[in-house]
């Protein structure tokens, strides 16, 4: 996102966001990544990003958390890896494979339903794998704690036994010694310390020369003497003599090690960079937890459509404190970009700018955001701010100045993908010719098709929104009885000043005010109350428009289904007659066996001309039923339909329905037809053109067709946790598999939550004629949390 100017960011505060998601991060190396986060402009990126954030917070309030802990950066280490013969530290060494035991841990944690629950999460590790080799040769070096294990080699195995039996003749010869030498009163009231990695008697110094040894040191008063004793010197050498054995033995496996690890050193790099991934999306998931995040709809075009929305900041704020933070709404109708804020000082203008602003900043780097789930967030690829002092000493350039060459930049590289946020536009400057310049630079943008948010004090400004399209007159609301602000924002009308009013309340004497209003004449408040007056009606008549397409558009839709239905009826009562008669005709074939009956009575009889009587006038009233069966089936399926075209390649379906199938080969008016693995010849009239079937999903590596997976389909399907436009995608196909394969019940659990996800299913089953009933089973099989499909 190109941003302007170069401390937008900051402006916006989006850099104490990033200091409190610092504070949820694992490790410091995520912490430096968090620094370094940028708003994007691929759509696609912040989806998955967003998506991911939603699903780790999901798992996090149903306790069902992915395996992560603290980690260290092992980047610098990894380079040394790779250097032929170069062995690690130990300390380096464990911080790898803890790394590697972490991954493992959590490609553990992604069993089956696990996978579809948190399908975005699971794809960053889905390719990952680790060899248990390497897993394997480290737990046989170190134990649980890290420590190195005395049983890792056979060599470690013998001198650890040799260390405890030496450490074990030392400590005997050692208490012997104390206990002679305290009885003695030759030593200090501690009795033994640790001197140069040997263990060595505190002695007074007044009686250092009666024990036989040798003195390490002595305290800084000179009134103890450390001393190791004659009788034990040999057996404290034998143990340091074991000890350096021992670490040449340490160093050695290490070394092996190093060398199995070392192919591995490209794998350690990718399995950092999953766990800073990770630990971000966590940090998001719980800074959003704490802020009462969600998940947005995301739009790859530039709209803002916030629905309840707060200020981040400062809901944490208040929150704290106890505070009640008012939520506000930006939603733009009848083509319009840009809201025009006005109101009085400290009424919330440039609180509810800036939320707008660090909201987007927010989405785009995705993060979950104190909005409703409802609100839809587009993409904007500038973003341009003028917020605050920008007088600039370096430049000699005065407020003013500063905010024109802001404004310049501003037009030369303004779009339809710019999201703008000025505050207290046109201000610094002589007011009418500010306020003209404001008002010519507003057209300007607004050419530009430019999408924002600008907050004024300026009436002509005012004027100029009512009378322009693409802009909209806001106004934060403000409580004339008690002169205090709501901080509630209302769009379709502009807002007062109330100057007169808060000057009154600030104590400024009667002559004062009354000489202002005096000067400021009467003229200046008639044309805000009418420019009230007049926005407000003209959002009346903008909703009233409003109301009547939308009942136009529901009208012309009643139309089509009554129209539709109609058809459908027809055609209905014609099927049930063409039903009747191919069943009076079965009868009537079920009838010769009577017949038959009937002649070979008649035979007998030798009434011969009886018996012929009665044939031919069952074959009159058979060949009647297959003249009516015959019409009636050109009534329903040829008389009403159109001549298509149908050519080799063509995809088509029998016009008395079934599956589709693709054309082969046409020779006169038959058609050779592939439908799965049956090849068919039908003639072209009882065919009519139908989309290609399915594609299957090559990621899956499943070569199949139609009817393989129709006999495959599945009964129920569970779309918790998916977002709104993934599940109908994902409702579609399992219904269309259900109904090609005539399963007759299906199952789907959306959950309860809000019932958003609930609404969406039930609005597009309803768009299935095949269906004959949805309901939600008993409370003891999931209550409204499940739906059940009667086919």
């Amino acid at each position: 996102m190109f941003l302007s100017p170069a401390d937008t960011l900051e402006k916006l505060e989006f850099d104490k966001i990033l200091k409190l998601l610092e504070k949820h991060a694992l490790s410091e190396v995520t912490q430096s990544h968090i620094q370094d986060i940028q708003p994007s402009t691929s759509s696609q990126s912040i989806f998955y990003e967003l998506t991911r954030v939603h699903q780790y917070k999901l798992a996090f309030e149903n306790n069902d958390v992915l395996p992560i802990r603290t980690f260290k950066d092992i980047t610098e280490h990894l380079d040394l890896l790779k250097i032929e013969g170069y062995v690690l530290s130990e300390e380096v060494i464990i911080s790898i494979f803890d790394q590697l035991l972490i991954i493992r841990d959590i490609l553990n944690f992604f069993k089956e339903e696990r996978k579809t629950k948190y399908d975005q999460l699971y794809r960053l590790f889905a390719k990952v794998e680790i060899d248990h080799s390497l897993l394997n040769a480290f737990e046989q070096i170190f134990d649980e704690e890290g420590e190195i294990k005395p049983n890792a080699s056979p060599t470690l195995v013998k001198i650890s036994k040799s260390m405890k039996s030496r450490q074990v003749e030392l400590d005997k010869r050692f208490r012997i010694i104390l206990t002679e030498y305290k009885a003695k009163g030759w030593l200090t009231d501690i009795g033994e310390s640790i001197r140069n990695g040997r263990r060595v008697l505190s002695v007074r110094s007044e009686s250092k020369r009666k024990i036989r040894g040798i003195i390490h040191d002595e305290s800084a008063t000179g009134n103890t003497a450390f001393i190791e004793p004659d009788a034990i010197v040999q057996i404290n050498n034998d143990i340091l003599d074991l000890m350096t054995a021992f670490k040449k033995e340490v160093y050695k496996l290490l070394r092996d090690l190093c060398t199995a690890m070392r192919p591995f050193a490209d794998d350690f790099v990718t399995y950092q960079k999953l766990l800073v991934k990770t630990d971000l999306i966590r940090a998001k998931a719980l800074l959003a937890i704490s802020m009462d995040g969600e998940i947005p709809n995301l739009l790859d075009q530039p709209k803002l459509n916030i629905k309840i929305g707060h200020h981040p900041l400062l809901l944490l704020k208040h929150k704290k404190e106890i505070g009640e933070t008012v939520p506000f709404t930006l939603s733009f109708k009848n083509g319009n970009r840009i809201l025009l804020l006005s109101g009085p000082n400290a009424g919330g203008k440039s609180i509810a700018m800036k939320a707008v602003g660090l909201l987007q900043v927010m989405v785009q780097s995705g993060m979950l955001v104190p909005a409703d789930a409802n609100s839809e967030f587009g993409i904007f690829h500038q973003l341009f701010v003028d917020i605050g002092d920008s007088q600039s000493l370096d430049d000699d350039l005065s407020t003013y100045s500063s905010r024109l060459k802001n404004m310049k930049l501003f037009i030369e590289k303004a779009n339809e993908r710019t999201l703008v946020l000025i505050d207290e536009f046109g201000s610094g400057t002589d007011p009418q010719m500010g306020g003209a310049i404001a008002e010519s630079i507003l057209k300007e943008l607004n050419f530009r098709k430019v999408s924002g948010v600008i907050t004024t004090h300026y009436s002509n400004l005012k004027i100029f929104v009512f009378k322009a399209r693409g802009i909209v007159n806001g106004a934060m609301l403000f409580d004339t009885d008690s002169l205090k602000p709501t901080y509630r924002m209302k769009i379709g009308r502009p807002g007062s000043s109330f100057a007169f009013e808060i000057a009154d309340k600030s104590g400024l004497s009667k002559r004062i005010l009354d000489y202002a209003k005096y000067k400021s004449g009467k003229k200046a408040k008639a044309i805000d109350q009418l420019l009230v007056e007049l926005q407000s009606e003209k959002k009346a008549l903008e909703d009233e428009l409003e109301e009547m397409k939308l009942r136009e558009k529901n009208l012309e839709r009643l139309i089509r289904n009554y129209e539709s239905l109609q058809l459908d009826m027809t055609v209905k009562k014609k099927r049930m007659k063409l039903e009747n008669k191919e069943k009076e005709l079965q009868d009537a074939a079920s009838d010769n066996k009577l017949l038959e009956k009937v002649i070979r009575e008649i035979k007998e009889a030798q009434n011969l001309q009886r018996a012929k009587e009665l044939a031919e006038k069952k074959r009159r009233e058979k060949e009647k039923l297959k003249e009516e069966v015959t019409e009636l089936k050109e009534t329903i399926f040829y008389k009403d339909a159109t001549a298509e075209e149908i050519n080799k390649g063509d995809f088509v379906r029998l016009r008395t329905g079934g599956a589709a199938g693709k054309v082969l080969l046409i020779e006169k008016d038959i058609a050779s037809v592939q439908i799965g693995q049956m090849r068919m010849s039908i003639p072209i009239r009882d065919l009519t053109r139908a989309a290609e079937p399915l594609a299957i999903n090559p990621q899956k590596g499943i070569q199949t067709d139609v009817l393989k997976k129709a006999a495959s389909a599945e009964t129920n399907l569970d779309i918790r946790g998916m977002r709104r436009n993934v599940a109908l995608q994902v409702v579609e196909e399992f219904v269309d598999t259900a109904i090609i394969a005539n399963v007759d019940r299906l199952k789907i659990i959306h959950g309860r939550g809000n019932g958003i996800l609930k609404k969406a299913v039930w609005e597009k089953l309803k768009e299935y004629r095949d269906i004959q009933r949805i309901y939600h089973p008993d409370f003891e099989a999931g209550g409204d949390g499940v739906t059940i499909i009667k086919l």
